[in-house]
């Protein structure tokens, strides 16, 4: 599996637990709830920033990028990928 794959992984873990929470605050408010997905999405939080740094080979915009809050490891990953070069032999 590659690292950019673990890192889109990562990134939707934080999101859904992010929106899972904000829903729970929202409409019933379970401590529970909160007391599960609360540090679930930390670890994802703190697991996207360092797989970033991981795999940012020289590009800050990537670790950055990680560093927001729900959707950075998404974005992280996105500028992860490797560049596309456009084909030589287009119309």
């Amino acid at each position: 599996m590659s690292p950019r794959r673990i890192l889109e992984i990562i990134g939707a873990v934080e999101l859904v637990t992010l929106v899972l929470m904000l829903g729970n605050v929202v409409t019933v408010h379970q401590p529970t709830v909160s007391g599960v997905l609360g540090p679930i999405h930390g670890l994802a939080y703190m697991g996207t920033v360092i797989g970033a740094v991981l795999v940012m080979e020289g590009r800050h915009r990537v670790w950055l990028l990680a560093l927001i809050p729900g959707i950075g490891g998404l974005l992280s990953a996105r500028a992860a990928s490797p560049r596309r070069t456009p084909s030589a032999g287009g119309a």
